[in-house]
């Protein structure tokens, strides 16, 4: 006689997909402070002892919801002149298609588990970029956190803080207004002052 295989394995695969969704939307509309367990269980319709059960604690499932990959496309096949705009483009597509980043952005203002996966994801992703389309390995950490602040704090403003300008602004007006700062982070010489030093 065969056996039937389990469901149970499916069962609980479905329930940790739901409980991660849940929580992404959760930790993007309150931040990691403000959400709970129990809310988070109540949009997955589960029992928050499971939560507890998948994960383990709130930090813990944070930790699995905020798994964020940026997804850069190469930009070393992107003509040098484009790389800001390819940049910006690429971020705005990433925060609008999914709430994974601005949760984590949300978060890291305040929960210092939040901020080390922020920058995590910049150490790994970002700055590996910045160093094959610069060339500039001396300053790549420099670079990618002068990229880091255009890009986050203009997220913060249009996403978070919603300040109307920043929300109201086309994707093409915020491309043309962020790209050449961008592309002067990634691809100019640095300041006289700074190679002096």
């Amino acid at each position: 006689m065969v056996r039937e295989p389990s469901k149970r394995p499916r069962a609980a695969e479905a329930s940790k997909a739901a409980i991660l969704a849940a929580a992404r939307q959760r930790f993007a509309a309150d931040g990691y402070d403000r959400a709970t367990i129990r809310a988070i269980a109540a949009d997955a319709s589960i029992d928050p002892a499971m939560v507890i059960r998948y994960f383990g604690s709130k930090e813990k499932l944070f930790a699995q919801a905020a798994d964020f990959d940026l997804r850069l496309p190469d930009l070393t096949a992107v003509p040098r002149a484009r790389v800001g705009a390819a940049f910006v483009e690429h971020f705005l597509e990433r925060w609008e298609a999914d709430d994974t980043f601005m949760a984590l952005i949300r978060a890291a203002v305040t929960n210092d588990a939040a901020a080390k996966r922020v920058r995590g994801v910049l150490a790994t992703q970002v700055a590996p970029m910045i160093e094959r389309v610069s060339g500039d390995e001396s300053h790549t950490s420099l670079r990618a956190a002068l990229v880091a602040s255009q890009l986050l704090g203009f997220a913060l403003c249009r996403y978070a803080l919603r300040l109307g300008p920043a929300v109201t602004m086309s994707r093409d007006e915020v491309v043309g207004w962020l790209a050449p700062t961008v592309q002067r982070y990634v691809t100019a010489p640095l300041p006289v002052t700074r190679r002096a030093r």
